[in-house]
C-alpha cells in the first residue's frame, strides 16, 4: 500500500469514527430528552416493550400522533363551569362512592374532548395524554380501571377514594394548563 492509500484509509477510519461518536451521542441526547418529557411513562413504557429501543419508538410514535392534534385550552368560563361541576361530582362522593367515581370518569373524558383529546379508545387516549401529562397519566390508568370495576375484586370505598384522587390530579392539569410546554426532540 503506497502512503496516498494509507493516508485515505486513516481519513476513511477517522470520519467513520467520529461518525459513530456522534450517532452514539445523538442517540444518547434523544433518550435523555424523551425520559425527561416523558418522565416516569418513559420508564413503564420501557418495562412494558422489554426493549429501550422499541419504547423510545413509542413514545416518538405517541409525539407525532399528539403534534398532529390541535389540543386547545380552555375558555375562564369553560374552566370555572368544569371547576363548578367537578366540586359537584366531589360533593356526590360521601352518598354514592361508586356513582361518583363514574361521573368523574365522564367529566374527565368530556374536558379531554373539549381540549381537543381524540374520543374513544380509552389506551389510545391515555397514550396521548402521556405526551402532555406524563406524571399523572399513570394517575388516569388506575383511576380509570377503578371506574370500570377492573381492580380485581370487589371495588372497596378507598379505592374509589384513590380514584377520585387520580382523578383530581388529571382533571386540574387539564382545566388548570393553558397548553401543555414541551421540549423539542432533535430530528
Amino acid at each position: 500500500m503506497d502512503q496516498r492509500s494509507g493516508i485515505v484509509f486513516v481519513g476513511i477510519a477517522i470520519a467513520l469514527v467520529a461518525g459513530l461518536a456522534v450517532w452514539l451521542y445523538l442517540r444518547q441526547r434523544r433518550s435523555k430528552l424523551l425520559r425527561e418529557r416523558f418522565g416516569p411513562e418513559y420508564d413503564r413504557v420501557v418495562s412494558q416493550q422489554g426493549d429501550k429501543r422499541r419504547a423510545e419508538g413509542v413514545l416518538e410514535f405517541r409525539e407525532k400522533k399528539r403534534e398532529s392534534l390541535k389540543i386547545r385550552p380552555l375558555s375562564e368560563s369553560r374552566r370555572q363551569d368544569y371547576s363548578d361541576r367537578w366540586n359537584h361530582v366531589q360533593s356526590q362522593f360521601v352518598d354514592d362512592p361508586a356513582g361518583a367515581v363514574t361521573e368523574a370518569d365522564r367529566l374527565i373524558n368530556e374536558i379531554m374532548q373539549a381540549r381537543g383529546y381524540p374520543v374513544g379508545n380509552f389506551e389510545e387516549l391515555a397514550d396521548v395524554i402521556s405526551v402532555d401529562h406524563p406524571v399523572v397519566v399513570n394517575n388516569y390508568r388506575s383511576a380509570h380501571a377503578i371506574a370500570a370495576g377492573r381492580t380485581g375484586g370487589q371495588t372497596t370505598t378507598e379505592g374509589l377514594r384513590k380514584a377520585m384522587v387520580h382523578y383530581r390530579s388529571l382533571f386540574d392539569e387539564l382545566v388548570h394548563d393553558s397548553q401543555p410546554e414541551r421540549k423539542e426532540l432533535p430530528a
